[in-house]
């Protein structure tokens, strides 16, 4: 069995407490013979406004966020997927940062070839991520896991089909990669009102038109009286079945229902449903489109 774990968590300034959060999914899904667990974008720290962001971003090599969690996935046997700031070496005037999805092993080495940098920037109303995030340059290639190959794509990447369709569809333009995704992850902070329009639409779109496990670990609750996240963590099959759906915010001011913070699901990724599907259900894409 690939049993994996999702885990969510509400991200603070303090990195000390995100990181306590964090480790404590960490022992919680090892413990419940996870081989992986997925965390949310952003784990490491939700700032109040962009200077702070800026400010409490560090080097994934120095960060103590990272070291720990690298820490605990080595303690506990178990990999970790997890969405981290990285800062850009630019001038003061002009810096940005990277928002990251890593892959730290079980063994507590983060995998660099793994590594992921968001190419799509949420920018909504007052909300303006490309005031501090610089978007990344590329898709990473699928990486085998414990639980099967994984493509990481991030939150407002789930927007977009295309790359997600890159990734897990093997077609006429996929020769960058050798083998085809069996998992999406989108770890994620949504918005209230985005969450309650397109969240669990846009996941289960995207694993039926990639016949691919999804798995998106979301932020839930209020981090600051100016951003709360609407949490509802899911974990969708190549068929577009709902196998995970975590605890969410229960109101318009960002309260976290009950249990919702640090609230911890099990799946079995069966790689088996993946064949199946995409046995009776070939989807062959042909090289007539035009250039998007």
């Amino acid at each position: 069995m690939a049993i994996a774990a999702v885990g969510q968590i509400c991200s603070t300034a303090s990195m000390r407490a995100n990181l306590d959060q964090c480790v404590r999914l960490v022992s919680e899904a090892a413990v419940g013979g996870a081989k992986v667990l997925f965390l949310p974008e952003a784990s490491d720290y939700i700032a109040h406004n962009a200077q702070e962001s800026l400010t409490l971003a560090q080097p994934q090599s120095t960060s103590p966020f990272v070291q720990g969690l690298c820490s605990a996935a080595k303690s506990h046997a178990i990999a970790i997927h997890v969405g981290i700031h990285e800062p850009l070496p630019q001038q003061e005037s002009t810096r940005k940062l990277l928002n990251r999805a890593l892959y730290i092993s079980s063994g507590g080495e983060i995998i660099e070839s793994a590594s992921y940098d968001k190419l799509h920037v949420f920018d909504y109303a007052n909300l303006k991520e490309s005031d501090t995030v610089q978007p990344g340059a590329k898709l990473t290639a699928p990486f085998d896991s414990p639980v099967g190959r994984i493509g990481s794509l991030i939150c407002f990447d789930l927007r977009f089909a295309e790359p997600a369709i890159s990734l897990a569809q093997p077609g006429p333009r996929s020769a960058w990669y050798q083998r085809p995704a069996q998992i999406l992850t989108y770890p994620s902070a949504f918005t209230l009102r985005t969450g309650q329009a397109h969240w669990e639409t846009l996941l289960r779109g995207r694993a039926i038109e990639t016949q691919s496990w999804v798995v998106a670990a979301a932020q839930v609750g209020r981090h600051n009286e100016r951003r709360a996240s609407y949490g509802r963590s899911l974990v969708v099959d190549p068929w577009g079945e709902v196998r995970v759906r975590l605890g969410g915010t229960k109101d318009d001011l960002g309260d976290a229902e009950d249990g919702a913070v640090g609230q911890l699901g099990f799946v079995d990724l069966d790689m088996g449903v993946w064949e199946r599907v995409r046995g009776e259900m070939p989807l062959k894409r042909r090289d007539v489109y035009p250039e998007l």
